[in-house]
């Protein structure tokens, strides 16, 4: 019989912890779950990817992760919830492009400065919908009629100063066309004020629409991507149609500012590995969001050009509270 030292047993029982926990944990971190902030109301989007994410996540992980909502200000509270909490690891923020946006409409004075990006998930592109029976049958019909004098082309958006509301005043930028944005309180509505014939087209993105075109109630004209979207690969983008634009919206992860490099680092590991488990697609699939990962200082690169060009944006439609 073999004995084995104190020394040895040690080795062997460092060696077997390194075989369930793939993340290079920081010493001390994590002692206590952690918790997923999700800015709105459980069932949404990012509800349901801030839990596919944390699923995904416990297995490499000692703790478990807890999934919180914060709703509120269109985000804001939450924001504000894990902003103001302590720099040590324990909430992290599920982002969304919005926290490029509020601070300038006066609606929080959080900023993506707040925080440290750990990782994108995902991004999808605003796009132009319209009814199926509608006259315009190209994004260039659809555009010359807005560039026409007395027009009413009636575009609705998930709110002013949503994501969703600042595509479609892009595209007006950029090419000249005026429309007349109307706001529903989140893009469901507006998709159902399209298919009740209130608003003539919506700026929403591809997932939002995905059934309605499937059923042939609604056709999508252009997207605002730098390539076509997976699943409506007949849509041209607006590059293709000579129209510089590319817009939308996107989810990550981030945690507060100061929090120590070594726990920064023990989560973007942890996150990387969770993006790479097959639940994260399946969920990201049903609910057609498009699966993008960016880690860290590209992800930051993104929020500091997004904030500005929405800053910019912002300021020349007036949208700011006084």
């Amino acid at each position: 019989m073999t004995f084995l030292t104190t020394g040895k047993l040690a080795a062997l029982l460092l060696a077997a912890s390194s075989l369930w926990a793939p993340a290079s944990w920081a010493q001390g971190y994590p002692n206590k779950p952690i918790e997923v902030m999700v800015a709105f109301q459980p069932g949404g989007g990012t509800d349901s990817l801030a839990r596919a994410y944390a699923e995904a996540a416990k297995k490499y992980s000692p703790q478990p992760l807890v999934v919180y909502n914060k709703p509120g200000a269109s985000g804001g509270i939450g924001l504000a919830d894990v902003a103001n909490s302590r720099p040590d690891g324990y909430k992290i923020a599920m982002l969304f492009v919005e926290v490029t946006i509020l601070p300038h409409l006066g609606i929080t004075k959080v900023t993506q400065d707040d925080f440290i990006p750990i990782a994108r998930l995902n991004a999808d592109p605003a796009a132009i919908t319209v009814r199926a029976d509608s006259p315009y049958n190209t994004v260039e019909e659809f555009i010359a009629a807005a560039k026409k004098p007395g027009s009413d082309v009636k575009v609705g958006n998930a709110g002013n100063g949503s994501i969703w509301h600042l595509a479609a005043a892009s595209l007006e930028d950029k090419t000249g066309a005026k429309f007349n944005h109307i706001p529903y309180q989140g893009a469901g509505p507006a998709v159902l004020a399209l298919l009740g014939g209130h608003v003539d087209a919506v700026g929403v993105s591809p997932a939002e629409v995905g059934v309605h075109v499937a059923a042939g109630k609604l056709k999508v004209l252009a997207v605002m991507a730098d390539q076509r979207v997976k699943g409506f690969d007949s849509v041209p983008t607006l590059k293709e149609r000579k129209i510089d634009l590319s817009i939308g919206t996107w989810r990550g992860l981030g945690v507060v500012k100061g929090t120590p490099p070594e726990v920064v680092e023990s989560i973007k590991v942890m996150t990387r590995k969770a993006a790479e488990e097959p639940i994260m697609r399946e969920v990201m699939d049903k609910l057609n969001l498009g699966y993008s990962y960016a880690e860290g200082a590209a992800f930051k690169e993104q929020m500091v050009r997004d904030n500005e060009t929405f800053k910019q944006l912002v300021t020349k439609l007036n949208l700011a509270k006084n």
